[in-house]
């Protein structure tokens, strides 16, 4: 049986991820990173979409980084979080520099350990237009970097990568993903705030995709 290690946030793309490698009949490992962001309630998402899958689960702490982060959306709370569609500059806001290579450098750890054949990240088509770690070529750079850090060879998944998040959302239907267990918002606090980018772009893709909202929003 194949063993991979996901990069696993809580939020739709990490979850239908998970959902799509089991159905492949994989062994599958999650990994939740806490680098201090705003939304912490992710991590508790995270914690209880891996119980109902039984999927073994663990949370690394990079909060200690936090303070190298500088100002952005995510990090820092005297930054303020976009609302609306994303454009570029909005969504610049809620870059946290190098982010997903310090993620996936941690999962990597972890799979050579576990003797895992690869790390598998949920970026998609929609994503890599602005934020620069999730380009193709970022990720193919990191594949072959993480092929060469251990004597036991691990390669880097990005299933998703020619798929937009509507796409992504009739997949996880397809594939009966609890959506309302999910958590998307950057701002935090215990609903969906409805505006921010991530929250209207989960309201879209479910539309798009005619799939029923389960998520309960502020506004």
């Amino acid at each position: 049986m194949k063993r991979t290690v996901i990069i696993h946030s809580g939020g739709m793309d990490s979850t239908v991820l998970l959902a799509h490698l089991l159905a492949e009949g994989r062994e599958v490992h999650a990994l939740s990173v806490d680098y201090g962001q705003r939304h912490r309630r992710e991590l508790v998402a995270a914690a209880e979409i891996c119980a109902h899958y039984k999927a073994p689960h663990r949370i690394a702490d990079l909060r200690g980084l936090t303070p190298l982060f500088g100002a952005n959306a995510l990090t820092d709370a005297q930054v303020d979080v976009p609302e609306g569609h994303y454009e570029e500059a909005s969504m610049k806001a809620t870059v946290v520099p190098n982010r997903n290579m310090l993620l996936i450098a941690t999962a990597a750890a972890w799979a050579m350990s576990l003797k895992a054949s690869s790390v598998a990240y949920g970026a998609h088509g929609g994503d890599h237009a602005i934020y620069p770690d999730c380009r193709p070529a970022f990720a193919d750079a990191l594949d072959k970097a993480i092929r060469l850090a251990d004597w036991h060879e691990v390669s880097l998944e990005r299933p998703f990568v020619g798929m937009d998040k509507t796409a992504i959302v009739k997949r996880g239907a397809a594939l009966g993903v609890p959506f309302a267990l999910t958590w998307s918002c950057y701002v935090g606090g215990d609903k969906h705030c409805g505006k921010c980018g991530t929250c209207v772009e989960r309201r879209e893709a479910f539309l798009q995709a005619g799939v029923p909202d389960p998520t309960p929003y502020v506004g």
